[in-house]
Order: structure tokens, then C-alpha cells, then sequence
């Protein structure tokens, strides 16, 4: 399948987007101006305008003196790249590669794409229908090459579509201008006479290039297909991602499923062949209005599990607002890692954090309860509590110690220890009763104390005495006393954590 490429171009790209926001200006002629040199200086004019005699980079003081009723707007530096992107953008649901060329020229690498709108004619129709819907005014060709199209768009008579392998005889009678060339470099073919491309295609190589330098016999070469030439998406190209247009929108919640369906089937089947799955996966939906709906799931270990990966995307496609229809579809995996076999044992299931069903349950719990709610422990070279745990970061990390289990440890424990008020009869004996949020709790059975130091690098508290209790109702409790016990009673006591 050969290279197509698109190319659009926006003859009134800054003063047609004035005019969608302001309708009225539609019907007066008007430009943009930007100081230069401390006069104000056109840069662009709308078609009223252009028929008056305005053009482009004369003095509004000038252009004002043909037309007095000439409305003058202020230009906004940068407009034209930031439209060209955002309507580059856009044409992402006609081609997957799209690419601006400042100030007024969009590209699309549109190769296997035409068919889908039932042929080339079709495909520029029904893109030159919605931009002019717009209210763009546009010129759109295809080519098979970048330069030819570019060319075609400025210069070109319909029908503006170069048949495959043509780029040749297309490009004979267009002008020298129609290479993308510097203007010094323009003005020098034309002042020796070669006005057109057909004056100086047959020339040897080495003597258009000793005599207009290498850009020139670049930008020839790459528009007759001899160099190849690469566009620079505004959005880079997933690895791994599908794409699903619509011929009708799609407006219905099972429409919708049923496109998730067959992109999870069209992603999964080449990741399966490399033994890869997707820790990260975005669904994208283009509107008809332009707009994008997306959401996107994760996973905590790869998988290209199909049922797995519609089911956390089924979670969140009620959140999609299709709205007059979505028009296409794209799925994309930003991030892919390989899946690595597990070695399960005769007579034995696998039941331990490897096990897929236990990846799975979190993944779907993700998206219930949210990721941040869900955490995996492992213990810290840490004395006392609250630090001797950290969070770990995924299912497979391992632990750098091995956990401490001289000492019972409660289920619960509190992010910081509590005060709490206690009876307590004489020095290193458990308390009798303690008072925790206003309820008094008295204390049956009791084990302790167990004496738990700071580390020598920290040092910023006294030791604790941890005493492991149970009260009247059953409940276990983890409390403790900071410092040595005195009879000035300077010491406090606390409650750290909870027994089931």
C-alpha cells in the first residue's frame, strides 16, 4: 500500500476563526495588524477585504485610504499555530498522523484511510463539507507525497486529487513557488527564467544544487517521492493502539460497549503474540461537535485478558457523553510491560499475591473505591511503629527485612498514638482502667510492658512501655507510657492501636 498524504489548506485561517466568534464581521470587510516599526502593518484580511485591493503586509494607514470603512482588529501573536493545532487535533478522526506546517497548511497521513469514507473523492469531499461547516474556507489535496500535495492545495485546479504515481505530471506546470522555498531562493528561479517546475526538473542534480544550494534539490526530491519525508504529529503515535470509525454516530450506551469490544479484540490479539499486556489502557471518543470524551483504566499487573479489561472499562463508559454521536473510536495503550509466566505447583492453586484472581479483584476494586484507598504493606527499619511499615508500590515488590514477629502486633493501628487518661496502680504494673473518647473501659487481662526505644540517629521522645490489654466487653487494645514512671505523674499514657 503506497504513501497518501493530505494536505489542507486554510486561505483565511485567523480572520475565518474572528468570524465564528464574532458572526457579524462576516459581512464587513476587516484585517488583523501588529506593529511593526511603529506603524501598524496587515497580516491577514478576509475575503471582503481581499476583493477591495487589501492585502497582506501593506500599512492599515494605506489599506484605510482605499477603504475607509476598513475594520481594523488587533492580531493575537501565536494565533495561527495554536488554531492549527487544535484543528489538527480535530482531523485526528480522519487520520491517525497529523501535523501542522506554519502558518496555514495541515497535513495528514491519511494511507489506508479513504476507503472507510468509500473512496479518495469521498474521504476529501466529506472532509472539505465539515471545515467549510466550520466556516473555514479551505483548498484540500492527496498525493502521494508531502510536497506534491502542498503543492496541489496552493496552486492546483480540481479536481485537486493526484492519482497515485502522478506526482510527476502534476508537478510539470506548477510553479517554481509550489517547493516550499525561502522567498530569496524563489526570486532567484524566476529572475533566470525557470518559472515553472517543468523548466528545471530535467536539470542535472549537481548544478541546481551548486547553483540554488541543497534545499532546493531537497525540496524537489522529496516532492517527486525520490527522499522520503516525515511528518511531526501533534499527537505521537501510541505503539499499540486501534482505531474504529463510525459510519453513522454512535449515541447508545451498547453501541458504545459494542465498540469497546471489538478495539479490546483488535489491541489484545497482537499483544498476545509478544506475550505483552497493558498496565495502562485510554479510550478516546470524537464527537460530531468536536469535542472528546476519554476515560482510562489500569491494571496492577499486565494483562490481555479481554472479559478482565471490559469489565473495568465497563465501570466508566456511563460517564460518556456521546451527544449528537461519536464518530470514532481510538484505543490506546500508553503503557505496555511483558507478562512473565508464573510457576504454579502440582496439586496446588496459586493463592498468594501472584494470583491473578487477586490482581484482578483490585484492579476492580480501583475503580470502585479508587486506587488511593487500596494499600499494601510492608515492613520498615523502623523501632517504633507508625514507622515501621511503608506502602509498597506495586503487588511484586518484595520485602527488604523480614516482618517482626517476637511480639503480638495489633490489626489496627493508628496513624499517630492517642492520649488517652489511665488508672494505674504502682510502677510497671498494666493499668487497672483507661478513658478513650469519653468512654471508660476497664481492664480484665493484661500482658506487658514491652519497651520499644527510638533509633540512636533520631532521638526525639522518651521510650514507650506497650502494654497489649483486654477489657470487660473482649476488645484488646494496644496502650502504652511514654517516659518512666514518677511520682510527679509527668509521664502520659496512650492508646496506639486495636486487636481484632
Amino acid at each position: 500500500m503506497s504513501q497518501r498524504f493530505v494536505a489542507i489548506w486554510f486561505r483565511h485561517l485567523t480572520t475565518d476563526a474572528l468570524s465564528r466568534q464574532q458572526p457579524e464581521l462576516r459581512h464587513v470587510p476587516f484585517v488583523l495588524a501588529a506593529k511593526d516599526h511603529g506603524r501598524l502593518v496587515i497580516t491577514a484580511a478576509n475575503p471582503k477585504a481581499t476583493s477591495e485591493g487589501i492585502t497582506t503586509g501593506m500599512v492599515v494607514a494605506d489599506a484605510r485610504a482605499i477603504l475607509p470603512g476598513l475594520h481594523v482588529v488587533d492580531e493575537v501573536p501565536g494565533r495561527e499555530s495554536e488554531l492549527l493545532h487544535a484543528i489538527a487535533e480535530w482531523c485526528i478522526r480522519y487520520a491517525p498522523i497529523t501535523a501542522v506546517d506554519i502558518p496555514d497548511v495541515i497535513f495528514l497521513d491519511c494511507s489506508g484511510c479513504a476507503h472507510l469514507w468509500g473512496g479518495e473523492t469521498e474521504y476529501v469531499e466529506h472532509l472539505q463539507s465539515r471545515l467549510n461547516a466550520f466556516g473555514y474556507s479551505v483548498r484540500i489535496s492527496m498525493a502521494d507525497t508531502i510536497g506534491t500535495a502542498w503543492a496541489i492545495a496552493r496552486y492546483g485546479r480540481p479536481p485537486l486529487i493526484v492519482a497515485p504515481g502522478a506526482q510527476f505530471d502534476a508537478l510539470l506546470t506548477m510553479p517554481a513557488a509550489s517547493l516550499r522555498l525561502d522567498r530569496s531562493i524563489i526570486e532567484l528561479v524566476v529572475k533566470l527564467g525557470l518559472r515553472q517546475v517543468k523548466d528545471f526538473i530535467g536539470m542535472p542534480a549537481t548544478a541546481l544544487r551548486r547553483r540554488f544550494g541543497k534545499a532546493f534539490v531537497q525540496r524537489l526530491a522529496q516532492a517527486l517521492g525520490q527522499e522520503e519525508e516525515n511528518l511531526q504529529p501533534v499527537q505521537p503515535i501510541e505503539p499499540y493502539q486501534e482505531r474504529l470509525p463510525c459510519l453513522e454516530p454512535i449515541v447508545t450506551a451498547i453501541g458504545i460497549e459494542i465498540a469497546v469490544k471489538q478495539l479490546l479484540d483488535q489491541l489484545c490479539l497482537p499483544l498476545k503474540k509478544v506475550e505483552k499486556g497493558l498496565r495502562q489502557a485510554c479510550l478516546k471518543c470524537y464527537r460530531v461537535d468536536g469535542k472528546i470524551e476519554s476515560v482510562s483504566i489500569g491494571t496492577n499487573r499486565p494483562s490481555n485478558n479481554i472479559p478482565h479489561l471490559f469489565k473495568l472499562f465497563e465501570y466508566k463508559l456511563p460517564t460518556i457523553e456521546p451527544a449528537l454521536g461519536i464518530e470514532l473510536f481510538v484505543l490506546e495503550a500508553p503503557i505496555v510491560e511483558d507478562i512473565k509466566p508464573l510457576q504454579e505447583k502440582l496439586w496446588e492453586g496459586s493463592c498468594g499475591l501472584e494470583s491473578l484472581a487477586l490482581s484482578r479483584l483490585i484492579d476492580h476494586l480501583s475503580l470502585k473505591i479508587g486506587a488511593e484507598n487500596i494499600h499494601r504493606y510492608l515492613p520498615d527499619e523502623h523501632y517504633w511503629p507508625e514507622r515501621s511499615i511503608k506502602n509498597a508500590t506495586t503487588l511484586d515488590e518484595t520485602a527488604s527485612i523480614p516482618w517482626k514477629r517476637e511480639q503480638p502486633r495489633p490489626m489496627q493501628l493508628l496513624a499517630s498514638p492517642q492520649p488517652i487518661e489511665v488508672t494505674a496502680p504502682i510502677p510497671d504494673y498494666p493499668p487497672m482502667l483507661f478513658r478513650y473518647k469519653g468512654q471508660l473501659h476497664k481492664i480484665k487481662k493484661a500482658d506487658g510492658p514491652e519497651r520499644i526505644e527510638q533509633e540512636w540517629w533520631l532521638q526525639e521522645g522518651q521510650h514507650r512501655d506497650y502494654y497489649a490489654v483486654e477489657d470487660e466487653e473482649g476488645k484488646r487494645y494496644w496502650l502504652f507510657r511514654l517516659g518512666h514512671y514518677d511520682a510527679a505523674k509527668t509521664y502520659q499514657w496512650f492508646i496506639h492501636g486495636f486487636f481484632a
